[in-house]
């Protein structure tokens, strides 16, 4: 009966990068490009 739960759990739903279009979680900085709301946030390295 615990366990009942577990079913209704889903994985999260991706969505679209605004700058490359590549799919990303919403409200994070996108992995591919590092841009979080216009912003650059991170420095992302080809090839790593």
């Amino acid at each position: 009966m615990r366990r009942a739960y577990n079913s209704v759990l889903k994985l999260p739903q991706l969505g679209k990068c605004q700058q490359c279009d590549a799919p990303a979680i919403p409200h994070r900085v996108c992995p591919a490009c590092g841009f979080y709301k216009g912003r650059q946030v991170l420095t992302v390295t080809a090839g790593a």
